[in-house]
């Protein structure tokens, strides 16, 4: 009789606390989430720390992106998309469970989720410092880097991720294949050394598109010679929108490690001043040199456009120069007395760019008169 009053004194205990627990989740449930949040932000920066130490750590991100399709692939296969994840999920501004699913379900659903946020926050906080260096922020590449940075904002957010992007698939397959195409744009070089820039784009287009299918359309489907087709079709349509809005994506990770530009050069390939402003008199040639730093190898070949006021003056063809640093690739181009258009004063740039078009970096210098 004493053991049970004891039993019964515990439950009753057990009981008030979760009682208790469940009625501060009720008060303060949402601004839990919104901590947990900024501790994920926290994670993330500490993510770009981590990925400024080398090209080298880029390869783990075979295996997390790997993890994340599969784990997209199995969210809404087993549990559907918002209607009929409402019967397992627990919303952020609620704090009881809906008893409609079983608790091994609710708690896979509940565990799935929470390691694909992870998976995202990971590969998303590591991509940004690589895309960060490898745009330029007068250029149209920039805004694919905003696009970056917004979707890893929205990883660390709980309350969004949860209940506005995985409750969607047409929502979770543009943030699942803008992270994909990112990350296979910058694992490729990583794992096959010296790949074109263009090459490696079009690639992660092609396998971003076959992740939209497997998201979408069941394996069976394909049995069906017309989704073969519709499938390749797709595919293709993919390759090309990447080809054709290749100059919107930076060429990673290749990015301008110094750039300099000047009236003299030295025997060794260095220039004798760098100057971001000069004289008219002081100019009878102008000299670019640029060191490109490319972790990925070089399968690209790189040329100086020559800009006066934004007008292209001269493209000319690099000459390396060696001297450089270890992983740097020093590049120089000059145009010539006889070579300089009349009007001299203005604003200049040089850019540094694929043979593909794909921007590597700019640097600005002005002549007055």
């Amino acid at each position: 009789m004493e053991r049970r009053r004891s039993l019964d004194a515990v439950i009753a205990l057990r009981d008030g606390l979760l009682d208790r627990l469940r009625s501060v989740l009720r008060r303060h449930g949402r601004k839990l989430w919104w901590l947990h949040s900024a501790y994920a932000l926290a994670l993330g920066v500490s993510v770009v720390l981590f990925a400024e130490r080398g090209f080298a750590h880029t390869r783990w991100l075979a295996a997390s992106i790997a993890a994340a399709w599969l784990l997209v692939i199995a969210v809404f296969r087993i549990f559907g998309s918002k209607t009929a994840q409402d019967s397992f999920e627990v919303p952020a501004s609620k704090l009881a469970m809906p008893t409609s699913a079983a608790p091994g379900a609710r708690l896979r659903f509940l565990v799935m989720t929470y390691v694909l946020k992870n998976l995202y926050q990971g590969m998303l906080f590591f991509l940004l410092p690589f895309y960060w260096k490898s745009s330029t922020f007068s250029d149209p590449n920039a805004f694919f880097v905003a696009v970056l940075a917004i979707c890893a904002l929205i990883a660390t957010m709980d309350v969004i991720f949860d209940e506005v992007v995985l409750r969607r698939r047409i929502l979770a397959s543009v943030f699942h294949g803008t992270t994909l195409f990112a990350t296979m744009n910058l694992l490729i070089p990583a794992l096959f050394q010296n790949t074109r820039a263009l090459y490696s784009l079009i690639a992660a287009a092609a396998i971003t598109v076959l992740a939209f299918w497997t998201l979408h359309v069941p394996p069976r489907a394909f049995i069906r010679n017309k989704n073969l087709v519709l499938l390749a079709a797709t595919v293709a349509a993919g390759m090309g929108l990447a080809y054709f809005g290749r100059t919107f994506v930076p060429p990673v990770p290749m990015h301008l490690a110094h750039a300099a530009v000047g009236p003299v050069v030295l025997q060794d390939g260095r220039l004798v001043m760098e100057v971001k402003r000069l004289h008219t008199s002081a100019i009878r040639q102008l000299v670019a040199v640029t060191d490109v730093a490319a972790p990925g190898g070089l399968g690209d070949e790189l040329q100086h456009v020559w800009k006066r006021e934004g007008e292209t003056v001269r493209v000319l063809t690099t000459t390396r120069v060696e001297g450089a640093a270890a992983g740097i690739l020093r590049l120089r181009s000059m145009i010539g007395a006889e070579k300089l258009p009349a009007k001299l004063t203005g604003s200049w740039t040089v850019d540094v760019e694929t043979r593909d078009g794909q921007l590597v970096g700019r640097i600005g210098f002005d002549v007055i008169d």
